[in-house]
C-alpha cells in the first residue's frame, strides 16, 4: 500500500509571514522538516505543496519534491486535497498531513500516525495523542485536548480542558498532536463536506469528521515536537537546534 507524506507550506502567515523560509540553523524551516519526514519508514513518496514560487524553488534546492499549488486555499487540507490530484493514488493509498512548522518533527511520529491505517484496512484516518505533563497546558486554549474510547478512537477534540475531572480520578489528559493520515477516498469525500456546528464552536476542522458519524484512530505517542507560530517560536527553535546540530 502507498503512503505519501504531504506538507502543506503557504507563504503568507499572520504572525510569522514567509514562515517556510525562516532561516534555523542557517537552513530554510521546509528543509528541516522535509528532511525528518523523509526518514520515516512508512513513506513511499514526500513532497511539499505551496503556493509560492520561492517556497518551491526552495526546497527544489536542496533535493526535495514539490508542486504549486492555488493560493486561495483556506486551509492546509484544501492544500492537501488539490496536491492528491496530481497524484496517481488508489483510493485506500494513504495521505500524511504533515505540518510544515515543527522542525523538530520526530520521524517515527509519522509512522505510528500511518500504522493504524496499515493495519486495519477498515480505518479511514488516524491522528496522535500525547500526555500532558505541563498542567498549565490543561487550561490553554491553544493546546488542543482529545478523549479516547477505551479502543483508541476519539470521543471529541476541546480546546476546554477534557476531560473535566470533577472527582479527582486519576485520569490522565492528552494533548492532540495536529497531524493526520487519510485514505484518499475519504480525504476527498472529508474535504467536500460542508463545516459543522461544533467544528465552527471550537475551531477544530477534525471535529467534522465525528460530527459526520465517522471514527478516528487516536495512537499515542511519546515524542514531543514544537510548532513554530511567532518570532518567539523561532528564536527558540534556533537555539535549540544550534545547540543540537
Amino acid at each position: 500500500m502507498t503512503v505519501v507524506g504531504i506538507i502543506p507550506a503557504r507563504y503568507g502567515s499572520t504572525r510569522l509571514p514567509g514562515k517556510p523560509l525562516k532561516l534555523i540553523a542557517g537552513k530554510p524551516m521546509i528543509e528541516h522538516v522535509y528532511r525528518r519526514a523523509e526518514k520515516a519508514a512508512c513513506l513511499s513518496d514526500l513532497l511539499v505543496a505551496t503556493d509560492d514560487l520561492r517556497i518551491k524553488e526552495a526546497v527544489e534546492a536542496f533535493g526535495g519534491k514539490a508542486l504549486m499549488t492555488s493560493v486561495d486555499h483556506q486551509t492546509g487540507t484544501d492544500r492537501l486535497v488539490e496536491a492528491v490530484g496530481h497524484l496517481d493514488l488508489g483510493a485506500e493509498d494513504i495521505i500524511l498531513n504533515i505540518q510544515g512548522d515543527e522542525p523538530l518533527l520526530e520521524p517515527g511520529m509519522l509512522d505510528e500516525l500511518a500504522q493504524p491505517l496499515l493495519d486495519d484496512s477498515s480505518l479511514v484516518m488516524s491522528t496522535l495523542k500525547h500526555r500532558i505533563t505541563d498542567a498549565a497546558e490543561v487550561n490553554d486554549p491553544n493546546v488542543v485536548k482529545v478523549v479516547t474510547d477505551l479502543n483508541g478512537f476519539a470521543l471529541y477534540f476541546s480546546r476546554s480542558p477534557l476531560p473535566y475531572n470533577r472527582t479527582g480520578a486519576q485520569v490522565p489528559v492528552f494533548k492532540h498532536v495536529g497531524l493526520y493520515a487519510y485514505r484518499k477516498a475519504f480525504l476527498l469525500k472529508y474535504a467536500s463536506m460542508e463545516r459543522t456546528p461544533l467544528e465552527q464552536a471550537e475551531s477544530l476542522e477534525q471535529l467534522r469528521a465525528l460530527e459526520n458519524g465517522y471514527r478516528i484512530k487516536v495512537a499515542e505517542t511519546h515524542f514531543q515536537t514544537i510548532g513554530v507560530d511567532s518570532p518567539s517560536d523561532l528564536e527558540r527553535i534556533n537555539k535549540i537546534m544550534g545547540e543540537v546540530e
